[in-house]
């Protein structure tokens, strides 16, 4: 017997879903998109779409236990980031 489809969770998430699944607003994920601080994305056809694991991924970078960690990594704001050199 097969599993029902519809129980099973999607693989890959739009924009809108992504942004929703990380507590963030579209604009906020299309403007990590075009700076290059966000998740890892994929272009299937004409469509952006996010992996649910690259999106927790990239949230966990943001991880802290304390404000004086300093965690593994860095998730930085949806701004151009200044030219390193």
């Amino acid at each position: 017997m097969q599993p029902d489809a519809s129980a099973q969770r999607p693989r890959y998430l739009k924009t809108p879903d992504a942004a929703t699944h990380l507590g963030l607003s579209p604009r906020t994920l299309e403007k990590h998109r075009c700076y290059g601080t966000g998740p890892v994305y994929r272009r299937l056809g004409g469509r952006v779409v996010y992996a649910i694991d690259d999106l927790e991924s990239w949230a966990a970078l943001g991880t802290r236990r304390s404000t004086s960690d300093t965690g593994a990594g860095t998730v930085h704001p949806a701004r151009r980031r200044p030219a390193e050199g």
